[in-house]
């Protein structure tokens, strides 16, 4: 029995027909093919996806992030609420009632209100200077 020459190639992209002739000119012949690819684990996402702010949205072009009149409506009715002193299951009711839901589609929790409290403390500032915010505060009861 002849003994048989092998040899292994990488390549870098795929094989050409003139180049697989040149190899069978020279006498090889093809033994097997080998086949690789990347696997993704089922579920995978992104390695880093940062969520979009609440409050804001994509904007139709794509070209950046926009207010949401929604949820820019919940997060001043949720201040609104909190600077009246009301505690955050009470919060939660009231946001419930007038029929809002988180973006999850879900029915609002105190756990859900203090989380956004990091975000409600972004938009706060842009809330207390709009002219909405004057007409709001109006109303409020004053301290000494």
């Amino acid at each position: 029995m002849a003994k048989k020459e092998r040899i292994r190639e990488s390549l870098t992209g795929l094989p050409t027909l003139e180049y697989l002739m040149q190899r069978i000119e020279m006498g090889w012949r093809p033994s097997a093919i080998e086949w690789e690819r990347d696997i993704v684990p089922a579920g995978a996402e992104q390695p880093y996806a940062e969520e979009i702010p609440y409050g804001l949205q994509v904007a139709p072009d794509c070209g950046g992030l926009v207010e949401s009149p929604t949820e820019k409506e919940i997060v001043t009715m949720a201040l609104d609420l909190i600077v009246e002193d009301c505690a955050l299951s009470r919060v939660a009711s009231e946001l419930n009632l007038r029929g809002y839901k988180t973006r999850a589609g879900k029915s609002w929790t105190p756990s859900d209100l203090f989380s956004l409290l990091p975000r409600m403390i972004q938009i706060g500032p842009r809330l207390f200077t709009s002219e909405q915010w004057v007409t709001r505060r109006a109303r409020l009861p004053r301290v000494v």
